[in-house]
């Protein structure tokens, strides 16, 4: 989507006193093509709940790098069934078993050259191929403003230089909003999660990141 810093702020603007539900049905009346991502990870569930209340048949992407616990995995199954998830699942070229065969179970060391083509070999790679085989022109997301400081500068709305208008219907919300949202539709909650591209709750894994951005602080 072509759309300048200006339009961005606007939209900002509009969206900004508006409900979670609000800015998803803003974003699929937009009739363009549209995912929403998830890792499954503790509180995923919310997002896809929001979501498939609106429109269940929004393409979900999963890039599941091999590594998740057996509890994420099986709270994924579950919200892929009870949610009706229309669900794209992708996965490194290479499986867990043969890199571990081959590479030994080291990721490497953060900012490290090996641990960056591990990256991306196991969570970018194949969402680069979720983008060329869905080609979305929206991308909505459960990320929050609260998390990182990279994404408390984006905005409910951003555009990344891909032209991807992502989305985030969370963005204001609190961790004891998703807790409350979590206990109030009673949504499944995976307890033990891991995500090998992070080496903290405040790393970027690199989905999100981009060479330039317009968002809410522009």
């Amino acid at each position: 989507m072509q759309l300048s810093a200006l339009e961005i702020a606007d939209i900002n603007s509009q969206l900004e006193d508006k409900t979670s539900t609000e800015i998803i049905e803003w974003a699929i009346k937009q009739n363009k093509k549209t995912v929403v991502t998830t890792s499954f990870g503790y509180n995923s569930a919310v997002t896809l709940h929001l979501v498939t209340q609106v429109r269940q048949s929004v393409p979900v992407v999963w890039v599941d790098s091999g590594y998740n616990l057996e509890d994420s995995y099986v709270v994924a199954e579950k919200l892929i069934q009870e949610l009706g998830l229309n669900i794209h699942v992708y996965n490194p070229v290479m499986s867990t078993a043969r890199r571990e065969a081959v590479h030994g179970a080291s990721f490497g060391v953060p900012d490290n050259p090996e641990f960056e083509s591990f990256k991306f070999q196991v969570k970018l790679e194949p969402f680069q191929r979720a983008l060329k085989e869905l080609q979305p022109e929206i991308w909505i997301s459960g990320i929050r403003g609260e998390e990182t400081e990279y994404r408390r500068n984006l905005g409910i709305v951003s555009l990344d230089d891909r032209g991807i208008l992502k989305v985030s219907p969370l963005f204001h919300w609190t961790e004891a909003d998703v807790s409350d949202y979590m206990r109030k539709y009673n949504l499944p909650s995976c307890r033990h999660y891991f995500d090998p591209t992070k080496i903290d709750s405040q790393t970027e894994c690199g989905l999100h990141l981009s060479q330039f951005e317009q968002g809410g602080g522009i």
